[in-house]
């Protein structure tokens, strides 16, 4: 099954390269850092649609329709149509995690697709037939958001691991987002020197950002080994997402502000008032200048 799901990245992956930005850079020494933590999508990969979950309605239609002919279905109904349901089933399943308690809910995308190809079986927009959801997943995934590692990534991860700094990760993401760094680098999350104990995917937890859970749970992790939060950095490409939720749980912060497709800013959103990054980076190289 991992071997398949890379397979399928690697095919339908091509290089991108990120689109320049007029916010400028504001860099300046952030003196002992022990830890740095990172978002995934439009901060290490350049996200085609901008995010995990985003991009056009239309090319999402086109994206399912082509991902079940590939794994041998054929939709006999408006993809339109089919998406609107995939998108319902995923605003129902946040609304109960929202009754239950949960402020930013987070689906397991697996799930999602089962209940989605039930309900398209059920009324005959697709015939009754096996199909692995997990590959499905991946199969529209790489046709609705297209990736490729923001330059920089891996000699800035070996340089930061070198200098003996800690690695981790807070994204929201799913199960294939940790497939698409050995499929397009030949390197594990692991291997590219993330501490296992230190990553943190929504998928996982059913809780999404901007929503604290995962940063708290890295606090957590953090004080564990006698890592106090003013030592640790999380850079990330949006300010609400990113920016305020570790601000608030005493990280130092860098905007990356490196990909005009995913860069958020977010004027006038109320969970930012306030909220200025310590630095702004626009290549992930500048990072080490900042750390030293």
């Amino acid at each position: 099954m991992t071997n398949s799901i890379r397979e399928i990245i690697q095919r339908h992956s091509r290089p991108l390269s990120p689109q320049p930005t007029v916010t400028p850079s504001r860099h300046r020494s952030l003196g002992a850092i022990d830890t740095v933590l990172f978002d995934i999508y439009g901060t290490l990969l350049i996200s085609g649609s901008g995010d995990i979950g985003g991009g056009d309605a239309a090319a999402r239609a086109t994206a399912l329709a082509e991902a079940l002919q590939a794994v041998g279905v054929s939709l006999r109904h408006a993809p339109e149509a089919a998406l609107k349901q995939w998108y319902e089933v995923i605003q129902g399943r946040h609304r109960q995690a929202r009754e239950s308690g949960v402020e930013f809910p987070e689906i397991d995308i697996i799930e999602v697709w089962d209940e989605a190809l039930a309900g398209w079986t059920s009324q005959h927009w697709i015939p009754a037939t096996e199909v692995d959801p997990a590959v499905l997943a991946v199969e529209f995934e790489v046709r609705a958001n297209p990736v490729w590692p923001m330059p920089g990534m891996v000699p800035t991860l070996n340089r930061l691991r070198q200098t003996g700094r800690r690695l981790g990760i807070i994204s929201n993401a799913q199960f294939f987002t940790l497939e698409i760094f050995p499929a397009l680098v030949e390197q594990t999350m692991d291997r590219l020197g993330f501490d296992p104990d230190l990553q943190f995917y929504s998928y996982r937890y059913g809780q999404a950002k901007p929503g604290q859970a995962m940063y708290r749970l890295a606090v957590d992790a953090l004080r564990k080994r006698g890592i106090s939060p003013e030592v640790v950095l999380y850079v990330g490409n949006d300010m609400r997402n990113d920016i305020a939720p570790a601000a608030s749980c005493g990280f130092r912060t860098a905007l990356f502000a490196g990909d005009a497709r995913s860069l958020r800013l977010r004027p006038g959103e109320p969970l930012c008032d306030g909220v200025k990054a310590d630095i702004v980076v626009k290549e992930l190289a500048d990072l080490l200048h900042c750390l030293g």
